[in-house]
């Protein structure tokens, strides 16, 4: 059965407990154990990032034989196809992604009910919870609440996950276009939007009256059913193939948009998502997505 040209890709983060150049010259004489044809290291960032192309096996194959190996445990790394790397379309989710917190949980906190909402918030991100139901009812806990203190956490609470700029803006300046699509809310995605550099948003409007918060959220809500739709629509919208696109998230709500993506990617995830995922994100930060599709550091863009 003829194979298809594939890469090994590997980003070394601190927890990492052996050199990469170690666990690189490990793999690479393991495809060639396996009978692969495999290119030389070719180094994305000195130390940090290695790419090794090869070819004459096939990728479950080679994954079936690190795992024997007992290699690439503690190293991020992705094993996919060589064509179409690099991506034309990129969905992130936000909370706990591009944003290292959970704007609900945070909001709970000042209305009295933060211990509630994150145990309802996890339960919903492991895909115990049904996300519309678990929406409706952390949303309802948060009534009352004025207007201002969602700026204050977002000024005081809300902040970038390392890299996440440096992501977006070095996918953007070779014309990938970028969505941040998310669970949350409007409020906030509209200035995370902004400050990361993605060219559109989508997420859950809250309803105010006198200044004060409802209860309720605008429907329909934005749940996992209609960030695999902004994939499916945009995808379809630029012209492109299934494996031009990538989509990053770490909760359940997320596996939808993670499986219809040419790379999906789990970052720091729940369980259901990272096996979801065709690759994961457990001990780098968000750079290492571009590490992924062949960018080397040289061609980061703002950091």
């Amino acid at each position: 059965m003829m194979t298809q040209k594939s890469v090994l890709t590997l980003v070394a983060d601190h927890t990492a407990q052996s050199s990469i150049r170690n666990i690189a010259d490990a793999a690479r004489e393991t495809l060639i154990e396996a009978g692969a044809d495999c290119a030389q290291p070719d180094w994305l960032s000195e130390d940090r990032a290695v790419d090794i192309a090869f070819d004459g096996l096939a990728r479950d194959a080679a994954q079936d034989g690190f795992a024997k190996a007992g290699l690439l445990e503690t190293i991020d790394f992705c094993l996919q196809p060589a064509e179409f790397r690099r991506k034309k379309l990129f969905l992130a989710d936000m909370d706990s992604t591009i944003i290292t917190v959970e704007c609900i949980d945070e909001l709970a906190d000042f209305a009295g009910f933060r211990a509630e909402v994150s145990a309802i918030t996890e339960r919903a991100m492991n895909g115990e919870l049904d996300f519309n139901e678990a929406f409706r009812a952390r949303v309802a806990m948060l009534k009352g609440l004025r207007e201002e203190i969602l700026q204050q956490v977002f000024d005081e609470r809300v902040t970038l996950t390392p890299g996440a700029r440096t992501l977006v803006q070095t996918m953007r300046s070779t014309g990938t276009y970028t969505a941040l699509v998310s669970g949350g809310f409007t409020f906030f995605t509209s200035r995370v939007r902004e400050t990361v550099g993605f060219h559109m948003d989508m997420s859950n409007e809250l309803l105010f009256e006198d200044g004060a918060l409802t209860g309720v959220a605008a429907e329909p809500i934005l749940n996992s059913a209609a960030k695999l739709n902004t994939l499916e629509s945009l995808r379809h919208e630029y012209s492109l193939r299934r494996e031009e696109t990538a989509a990053i998230g770490d909760g359940a709500n997320d596996i939808p948009m993670i499986e219809a993506a040419g790379l999906g990617v789990a970052f720091h995830a729940k369980a259901k998502a990272a096996a979801a995922a065709d690759a994961t994100i457990r001990f780098g930060d968000l750079t290492t997505l571009l590490y992924y599709q062949g960018y080397r550091q040289s061609e980061f863009g703002e950091t």
